[in-house]
């Protein structure tokens, strides 16, 4: 949410910010309006107010003089209904003022790139490792034998997307024997290296009630991406994001604890109902998918450090598993609706011969404490929001995907990436098995 105070203040600089996230001029120019009229009725009541408590001191005071106060009490009574009109209005008001300001995205950080779309986007570093220049397909012409990841899955028997989809519907599988045995020993492996960067491990709730979906901004906007539980007012999380940013939602903080630093591994559930034909088959998009997020609450001088460190985090993990990826900054057409700044970590995938994103570390500001109410006391003991901060650290079955087709052999085996190996009891390679 933004600052209301911020957007009366500076209305042409808020204009141009939000029109850089895509936002029309004369949604602010409504909001504005609506927000005069709220607080010009507020002003009207207190005013009607005041006229009553005299109106009400002359009543007692004709009474108790025995005096006729008839006249008095039938223009309080009047007063009294003008009241209770302007304060059922002023509900109203609020109501609209606040649905508007929902609706409204946060505003860039100065350095993000303004554009429309991902065409804006300005690539930061890449990183491949050094073995990697001898791997036969390296980041030049892919060999014909290469194979896609979901190829290479069924090939070996550990990947069952025609199972999950009798079952469950499109998009859904079954990861079978060495298959779910990759993929925990990579969620497992995540959530060590986060442990040891000082992150305090969770696990969260995966159902959310909808002020908890408000709070980072999913809700009221993104509502029909989410999987509701129905006939309660709850959803199974898009990310373990919410269930983490909102654990102190409502809370103050002690200054000197922060940042404070959480990560979990949660299923993510996303109806993606934006993307339509795209990423049909495999990992990369599924309704239902492990991810591994972190999540801080900084002062707000802090946390763009925190960012970078944070980005940092997510890299290290495709570092370390040999991944060749690159970091991008996203422009204001291309960010999530919360953010101040993101970075997105995509990693290489060389049979698409591109990169696909892995990681979106972000820092959201204000914006989402401004939602939750989280505020931490400075050290002038004045009450302050934090700054809070989100990213995967990573999409596990993208992961899974990535190390598939980059250490494929070219006798069908997967070669396991040497990190993995003591989650995997020694196990250096993926081969076929049979599975009925």
């Amino acid at each position: 949410m933004l600052d209301i105070k911020y957007l009366r203040k500076n209305t042409d600089e808020a204009m141009r910010r939000l029109q850089d996230r895509g936002v029309a001029p004369e949604k602010l120019t409504e909001l504005l309006t609506l927000d005069e009229a709220r607080r010009d009725t507020i002003r009207t009541v207190e005013s009607l107010k005041a006229d009553r408590n005299v109106a009400s001191d002359k009543i007692a005071y004709a009474k108790r003089n025995k005096e006729d106060a008839s006249e008095a009490i039938a223009a309080m009574q009047m007063v009294s209904s003008k009241i209770k009109l302007l304060d059922s209005k002023q509900v109203e008001l609020d109501e609209q003022v606040q649905d508007l300001a929902a609706h409204l995205p946060n505003l860039a950080a100065s350095e993000v790139p303004v554009g429309p779309d991902e065409s804006a986007n300005i690539e930061q570093r890449v990183w491949e490792p050094a073995e990697y220049k001898n791997r036969p397909h390296a980041l030049v012409e892919s060999p014909k034998w290469l194979k896609a990841h979901f190829d290479i899955g069924e090939a070996l028997g550990i990947l069952d997307f025609e199972r999950g989809a009798k079952v469950s519907g499109a998009r859904f599988l079954y990861y079978v024997g060495d298959g779910a045995r990759l993929e925990r020993a990579v969620y497992n492996f995540m959530l060590d290296q986060h442990h040891q960067e000082g992150y305090t491990e969770m696990i969260t709730p995966i159902v959310v009630n909808d002020s908890a979906m408000f709070g980072t901004g999913q809700y009221p906007k993104f509502q029909d991406d989410a999987y509701r539980v129905e006939g309660l007012e709850q959803t199974y999380i898009p990310t373990a994001e919410v269930p983490l940013t909102n654990y102190y939602a409502g809370e103050t903080l002690p200054g000197q604890d922060l940042p404070i630093k959480f990560t979990a591994l949660s299923p993510s559930f996303r109806k993606e109902a934006g993307s339509a034909g795209k990423d049909t088959r495999g990992l990369i998009r599924l309704h239902q998918f492990n991810k591994v997020e972190m999540v801080k609450f900084t002062k707000p001088e802090q946390s763009y450090d925190e960012l970078e460190k944070m980005t940092d985090n997510a890299e290290n993990i495709l570092r370390q598993l040999g991944l060749p990826y690159h970091v991008i900054m996203l422009s204001t057409g291309d960010m999530g609706f919360s953010a101040a700044k993101t970075y997105d970590v995509e990693v290489w995938m060389p049979q698409q011969n591109t990169y696909r994103e892995i990681s979106s570390v972000s820092n959201t500001e204000d914006f989402q404490a401004r939602r939750m109410h989280i505020t931490f006391r400075d050290d002038s003991g004045k009450l302050q929001l934090v700054h809070t901060l989100n990213g995967s650290g990573l999409a596990v079955g993208r992961t899974v995907a990535a190390i598939l087709e980059n250490y494929q052999n070219e006798d069908g085996t997967v070669t396991i990436p040497e990190v993995l190996r003591p989650y995997l009891g020694g196990q250096e390679k993926l081969i076929a098995t049979s599975h009925h």
